[in-house]
């Protein structure tokens, strides 16, 4: 069966990607993706140390920017972020016609690229000697995008719902927002009082497009798979980080500050995998 990533949730409701997934079928039916799809340069940039650093048009709770965030501290990439207001969306450059108007967006050296699953593909083809994300081995190679399909089509689905399902989630939901953005003091305010309301109502009704039942068992059911593809293994591909480790972690990243992330930590090999994720960015970040 071809897998698409869905229409559903407030990621695809509000102005996150979500609903235009790269991925394509090929003729047997199986999902492909950028990275086997077509080169998008001919040949790797040479990265310099004084690089300068890539523009990374986010929005803080969004899990696809977090996604991307992953790969590029794990790619000792620097960057930017530009806050991206969630009414007016003034702050994203121009795109081409006919695009949506989502986040995230990067720009580098005259290129806008869009799609967080678009944009790994890019900054493995453009900086390929930047801690390699694509394991040689082909199976796992494969694992590795199945698991950034998993995390695009039913983990970033899950997690708005316990991010604003509650009252209380979607209220810190907001000032976490107000917080992180650089927006004048009535969008701020709108961001507090309308945000919550927007997104707690959102979280609702993928929770109903998912038959009900309590969300923090939804996330534990995901949580179930990432576990059985880790293993016993430092990483889910092996003994390296992988595509598969930097889209589940950037994914997770963003419930790090609500009670949700306690089904990761209570899961002693989920959270020494989060942990050895961790180490990984924090060593090979930018400064």
């Amino acid at each position: 069966m071809t897998r698409t990533r869905r229409n559903e949730g407030a990621w695809a409701e509000s102005f996150h990607e979500g609903t235009d997934n790269p991925r394509t079928s090929n003729e047997s039916g199986r999902q492909s993706s950028p990275y086997g799809r077509r080169r998008l340069f001919c040949a790797a940039r040479v990265v310099n140390e004084d690089m300068d650093p890539i523009s990374l048009y986010q929005f803080e709770l969004c899990p696809y920017c977090h996604k991307v965030k992953a790969a590029m501290d794990t790619k000792g990439l620097p960057y930017r972020k530009i806050e991206v207001n969630p009414y007016t969306k003034k702050e994203l450059p121009e795109l081409a016609e006919g695009t949506l108007r989502k986040v995230p967006v990067v720009q580098y050296n005259g290129d806008t690229v869009q799609d967080s699953t678009t944009i790994l593909a890019h900054l493995e083809e453009h900086f390929p000697d930047r801690t390699p994300l694509l394991p040689k081995d082909a199976t796992q190679r494969a694992k590795a995008h199945e698991i950034e399909a998993w995390v695009d089509d039913d983990l970033t689905h899950v997690l708005p719902t316990v991010i604003y399902g509650t009252w209380g989630e979607a209220v810190k939901a907001a000032q976490v927002t107000a917080r992180t953005s650089n927006f004048g003091p009535l969008h701020n305010l709108m961001v507090r009082a309308g945000g919550s309301l927007i997104m707690h109502q959102i979280a609702k009704r993928i929770v109903k497009k998912r038959g009900g039942g309590d969300p923090h068992a939804m996330l534990a059911a995901e949580l179930d798979k990432l576990e059985t593809w880790l293993g016993e293994n430092d990483f889910v591909c092996g003994t390296e980080v992988s595509l598969g480790d930097v889209a589940a972690h950037g994914a997770l990243t963003c419930i790090k500050e609500f009670p949700a992330f306690d089904r990761v930590t209570e899961r002693p090999r989920l959270a020494a995998w989060y942990d050895r994720v961790q180490a990984v960015r924090d060593a090979n970040r930018a400064r």
